[in-house]
């Protein structure tokens, strides 16, 4: 008998899961933390875990699939590797759309001249000569490149002759923006190809981690991906496009909730360590965001569940709000490590900085507080950046790595590059003070609080002098930013809000004495009309007090804990091409291929030659993503016109898309029975 490996790969926690071949019923699951310095540690430890509680040998392992919020995580805290945007053919302040300047963060742009107009003639020609001399300049200050020039998506000529010299010249990947999408608007092209060309870097390890320990295993079965919008990929694609694995944790989740379930219609409510996930399932099927998944505040154009993601998770950061007389928390968006966990490995350093600051009269601005380098690409550094990372040689506290105020940029500069991670107090933290959590160091985290209460409010006032108080504090806050997240995502799909801000709704004042269910004058009363189904390891822990304060059932299902882990092998693979056809001018109509542009006299010839080249061009990916028996369906678009009594065509959008379910390994036979090859459930 086959047997499906789910991994998920978390902020925190790594997490993997064995389901039978039919996909009907988990037989081993194991938890294991994830270790950034070598994420195969963690995929190991998980794996091997998972394996042994099941009884199941590597040769039977047929299909090896994985799951992953690192992507996401990054992008919510502005994570990622340093990268270069060559901009071709787009006005001056084009940049400033979509968040693009925003998303660059002061990374490098190149403007060259080139790019074509909406029917695909080349408005001016392209200055490779210009390009290969920026390139030499750059060095190796970037580790990749994303390439977006004007209506690329109706002719990529002007993208694919810069990638070509950028591999030349440079040997660094780069991405496409027509490789991502087939939609118009190139500023958000050009903001999806910069966050794509960031992650390269980080799913690359994470694949190639997964597949380090696979082989020690002698796992040989096809490693497939989650994409955001819960279909699967090959791990071969997904190295060259990573940006669709943003949202892969979180579609798997929604998934794994359905399949552990059997909900219809419900929220959808995933907590981690770092980002708190919500979307909504309705008659079973979770609904697609046709704008683009919007993460950390960022709208691509990645076809990706309809989901609302917030920097808000077990290890928040946790910031105390010191203007005015009382004071206040805030949780989010950043995760740090908590203080609990690196005393796991870092006790003695971690102990003794926390007696050290307990003992002296004067709080430090950076007590409690500890900094830990991390591998990756140091090029484009400062030379104060450069400085303070040769310092930080090993975890240590923060104020021992700082030397001066002007540092503190330096070193948020370094945590977003990924280059280094910052442990402080955390949710994760107050909940192993209260005695709700043991897995970790909870000395080091009742320390950490006592340093932490006594920061002053704007009156001078100590913020807390019972730890336990500050902790429940903070769980507090957790549930109340919880409740948001939920609220959000309620009136966001509420039809009868569709003209109002869910952010806003979410926190106004009726809707809070509605879920009071105050009693005056006016009487209000609100409440969710769905459940909830809480997933995450952390989920029993705090969602019993979100579901008291939103008034609705509250589902925590046996495996919550490895949902995304379960998600990750039930699904199907699926693969889309999409292509335009435009009338330049009457009685011609122009094609525009994933080849390029091809110009026809007759329309059904130009929409016949578009879904070919569009069938075999999504065949041919759903291939690659490792799908099996294939089936192909299409879809037409055709836009036209009335103009004085004629049908006038104004534009065509053919859709093909191919799906199949996700090849596997024969399994290797027990005994004398037959072979079985493994099936997925349909979801």
């Amino acid at each position: 008998m086959g047997y499906f490996l789910g991994v998920d790969t978390g902020g925190t926690y790594t997490d993997a899961v064995i389901v039978d071949a039919e996909a009907t019923r988990v037989i081993g699951k194991a938890k294991s933390l994830t270790t950034r310095h070598d994420l195969a540690v963690g995929i190991g430890g998980a794996v091997d875990a998972a394996l042994a509680q099941a009884g199941v040998a590597a040769a039977e392992v047929a299909l090896v699939s994985l799951s992953t919020t690192l992507a996401t995580n990054a992008l919510v805290e502005g994570q990622g590797g340093r990268v270069a945007l060559i901009f071709i053919g787009f006005d001056a302040g084009d940049e400033a759309r979509a968040g693009l300047d925003t998303a660059l963060k002061g990374d490098p742009i190149l403007r060259l001249a080139g790019g074509h107009g909406h029917a695909g003639q080349e408005l001016a020609p392209l200055d490779l000569a210009a390009l290969e001399h920026h390139l030499l300049t750059l060095g190796d200050q970037v580790m990749g490149f994303a390439v977006a020039a004007r209506f690329a998506t109706r002719n990529p000529a002007h993208e694919i002759a810069a990638r070509d010299l950028i591999r030349r010249v440079t040997g660094r990947p780069v991405t496409c923006s027509h490789e991502l999408s087939a939609h118009l608007n190139g500023p958000k092209r050009a903001l999806t190809a910069v966050l794509n060309a960031r992650l390269i870097g980080m799913i690359d390890r994470l694949v190639a981690a997964c597949e380090r320990h696979l082989a020690s295993l002698g796992i040989t079965a096809p490693l497939m991906v989650v994409r955001g919008d819960g279909a699967l990929i090959s791990a071969a694609m997904v190295r060259e496009r990573p940006i669709e694995t943003i949202l892969s944790g979180p579609a798997a989740s929604i998934v794994g909730a359905r399949w552990l379930t059997g909900a219809s219609d419900a929220l959808v409510s995933d907590i981690g360590g770092t980002t708190t996930d919500v979307a909504l399932l309705r008659d079973g099927l979770p609904e697609i965001d046709p704008q683009g998944a919007r993460v950390g505040g960022l709208r691509t154009m990645v076809e990706a569940v309809a989901m609302r993601t917030t920097g808000l998770g077990g290890d928040s950061e946790v910031h105390l709000i010191t203007e005015g007389l009382t004071g206040g928390l805030r949780l989010g968006p950043r995760r740090l490590i908590p203080v609990s966990l690196l005393a796991q490995t870092q006790g003695a350093m971690v102990h003794a900085a926390l007696d050290r600051a307990l003992s002296a009269d004067v709080s430090g601005d950076h007590d409690g507080r500890f900094v830990i380098p991390m591998p990756g690409g140091q090029g484009g550094l400062t030379a104060r950046e450069a400085a303070l990372l040769a310092r930080i040689t090993a975890p240590m506290p923060l104020a021992q790595a700082l030397t001066s105020r002007l540092e503190a940029a330096a070193l948020d500069r370094l945590v977003a590059r990924g280059l280094v991670m910052i442990a402080g107090v955390t949710p994760s933290d107050a909940s192993h003070a209260l005695g709700r959590l043991d897995v970790w160091d909870a000395q080091a985290s009742d320390k950490a609080l006592r340093l932490l209460g006594r920061r002053r409010t704007g009156a001078g006032e100590r913020f807390a002098t019972d730890p336990a108080q500050l902790a429940q504090s903070i769980i507090d806050q957790l549930t109340r930013q919880t409740a948001e997240c939920l609220l959000e995502a309620a009136f966001a799909e509420d039809p009868a809000f569709a003209a109002e801000s869910p952010e806003v709704l979410a926190r106004h004042s009726l809707t809070r004495a509605g879920l009071r269910r105050h009693q005056g004058v006016m009487q209000i009363s609100a409440r969710l009309a769905v459940p909830v189904i809480g997933l995450g390891a952390s989920a029993p822990a705090y969602y019993g007090a979100v579901g008291a304060a939103l008034g609705c059932e509250m589902i925590l299902p046996e495996h919550a804990g490895v949902a995304n882990a379960i998600g990750a092998v039930v699904g199907q693979v699926s693969q889309r091409a999409t292509g335009t056809l435009t009338s330049p001018s009457e009685g011609r109509f122009a094609a525009h291929l994933p080849s390029g542009l091809a110009v026809f006299t007759d329309q059904e010839a130009a929409l016949a030659a578009l879904t070919e080249a569009l069938t075999q061009e999504a065949r041919a990916r759903a291939l690659r993503a490792g799908a099996v028996d294939l089936h192909l369906t299409t879809g037409r678009d055709i836009r036209e016109a009335e103009v004085e009594g004629r049908r006038m065509f104004i534009e065509a959008v053919v859709t093909v898309t191919a799906s199949g379910r996700p090849r596997v390994a024969h399994a290797a036979p027990a005994g004398n029975q037959p072979r079985a090859q493994g099936k997925d459930a349909e979801i």
